[in-house]
């Protein structure tokens, strides 16, 4: 709207038999963080169309039947209100770099939710115009901040044999975001005060006080923990993840995997934003470009057009009820969400991002079609837009929702993961902010606008087209495969061989410490025992 080390190469909990649940519950529950970015993103669609926010922050005009409250909400208005948070997401992700390389992956979580409630605090109490927009951006860098933090915290602490279906969660979290916001937003339009969108914003405290509150339990990243050099820490992190003794011969083998592979990056010298572009035997520039581009085309995609303008679109369509499509085609994303978590682990990453962008670009076309060939009075004609547009949130609910965050959270080395996931994730947030913007430019009428409407939809087909040939010529297939293989994927083959090299892996239990020549001696600090874990 986005990886567990390995020195058997079976990642974090490899020995620990899969029914341990503590280790994935953990990691999951950091899934939350989406409800933060799914409600924030989604409940502004219909706040801007409530009765006492027009009045409160729009512009006054005479009273008809298109502004029966005698207010309206201007373009620049509707872009500025909409598209700042983007704006501040864009920033807040870049800041998730150095909030997790100094902070830590779990504490950074935990202050991105103080960022996010001084934002909260000002959109609830906002006077006027210029505080509400102050509060949007606050609020959109405490959702930056954890949309680049999360996956990167689950990543790096989850099973690799679950890691894509965990991972996954995070994006299902935004989607239940996005169903709440609707339900939230329905059950207050009618209010004839401030309460009526003074609700829907404020809610959002509870949301960033259950997941500041349920980090504090959590441990920290084993692996930032070892970059850190906090051995004794990291071993007793890991223990909770796996259900093993700290002392345990497999905890000990896990970590080594850890250290051989950040060595090897280590010795090419501290890692800047300018090395994430450097090509090498690792392919560092074309994983961090495939990130960039694979959350840039997530949004072109075209998703958020539906739940940031969604209302306002299906009531120009001529739909009697906005309000509650909305809520329909949000039960759509939630629920479409679970096939896509078991099917990442199932059919692959690589397989199902294409049959995603195959069929997201045909139900396009057919709404752009149709839409322009029917009148808005035409009640079978409207049904069957509704039913495209709901087949087509389940493509991207089943495929680019969550498979865009599971390929960002596994496709970098652990010197450059924070830096590249701040980039991939800044691109998601540019492009969100760039069509949040442009949209009711494109899409509304009167002078200054294009007034496209439903042509909008030829775009947003063509640009899935796009999302299909990129995929194709630039993503690999990683199921299956700990961290540290997909850096041997990257150094032996190419996204079109990718799949038989990744079976090659697996059969022959290839690891990066059987590469690499055996352990490297443990550093032991006792500092780092007194780490929160």
């Amino acid at each position: 709207m986005a990886g567990g080390p390995a020195a058997t190469g079976d990642g974090i909990g490899a020995s620990a038999p899969k029914s341990r649940l503590a280790g994935i519950l953990m990691t999951a529950f950091a899934a939350f963080g989406g409800i933060l970015f799914g409600y924030d993103t989604g409940t502004i669609s219909g706040i801007i169309q409530m009765d006492d926010w027009l009045r409160t922050f729009g512009v006054a005009i005479a009273v008809s039947d298109d502004h029966p409250t005698g207010f309206y909400l201007p373009s620049n208005r509707e872009s500025l209100v909409v598209s700042i948070l983007s704006a501040g997401t864009f920033f807040g992700a870049l800041l998730g770099a150095p909030a997790a390389d100094i902070l830590g992956r779990r504490l950074g979580i935990m202050c991105s939710c103080l960022v996010f409630s001084v934002g909260i605090a000002l959109q609830t109490g906002a006077p006027n115009l210029a505080t509400f927009v102050v509060g949007r951006v606050f609020a959109g860098l405490g959702v930056g901040l954890v949309s680049t933090l999360v996956p990167m915290y689950q990543s790096e602490c989850s099973p690799k044999w679950i890691r894509g279906a965990v991972v996954s969660g995070y994006q299902w979290a935004i989607t239940i975001g996005l169903l709440l916001a609707a339900v939230i937003n329905n059950a207050t339009k009618d209010r004839q005060n401030h309460s009526s969108w003074q609700i829907s914003i404020g809610i959002q405290f509870i949301w960033a006080f259950i997941l500041c509150a349920g980090m504090s339990y959590l441990p920290e990243s084993p692996r930032w923990l070892i970059k850190r050099g906090k051995d004794k820490a990291a071993a007793k992190a890991l223990s909770r993840l796996t259900s093993l003794d700290p002392q345990d011969p497999e905890v000990e083998t896990e970590l080594n995997d850890i250290r051989i592979a950040l060595k090897e990056e280590q010795e090419l010298g501290e890692s800047s934003y300018l090395d994430c572009f450097k090509p090498s035997h690792n392919k560092i520039a074309l994983r961090t470009l495939s990130g960039i581009f694979i959350q840039a085309w997530q949004q072109l995609t075209g998703i958020n057009f539906i739940f940031y303008y969604g209302t306002t679109f299906f009531k120009n369509a001529g739909i009697a009820d906005p309000f509650l499509i909305t809520i329909a085609t949000s039960i759509v994303n939630v629920f479409m969400t679970l096939p896509g978590m078991w099917g990442v682990e199932r059919f692959g990453r690589r397989s199902l991002l294409l049959w995603g962008a195959a069929l997201m670009c045909i139900c396009e076309f057919l709404v752009a079609i149709i839409g322009v060939t029917i009148s808005v009075t035409d009640k079978s004609g409207q049904k069957a837009l509704i039913a495209l547009v709901c087949i087509y949130i389940a493509g991207f609910a089943s495929t680019w929702g969550p498979i865009a965050w599971v390929i960002t959270g596994e496709i970098f080395p652990l010197a450059i993961r924070a830096k590249a996931m701040s980039l991939s994730v800044a691109s998601n947030w540019l492009w969100n902010f760039a069509i949040g913007y442009a949209t009711p430019y494109l899409v509304n009428t009167g002078p200054g606008n294009a007034g496209l409407g439903v042509k909008v939809f030829f775009i947003w087909g063509s640009t899935c087209a796009g999302c299909f040939i990129f995929t194709y010529f630039c993503i690999p297939e990683t199921k299956g495969l700990s961290l540290e293989q997909v850096d041997l994927l990257y150094q032996n083959s190419t996204p079109l061989t990718s799949t038989s090299y990744r079976k090659e892996l697996i059969a022959q239990d290839m690891h990066v410490s059987d590469l690499k020549g055996g352990a490297i001696e443990a550093r032991h600090d006792d500092k780092g025992s007194e780490e929160k874990v």
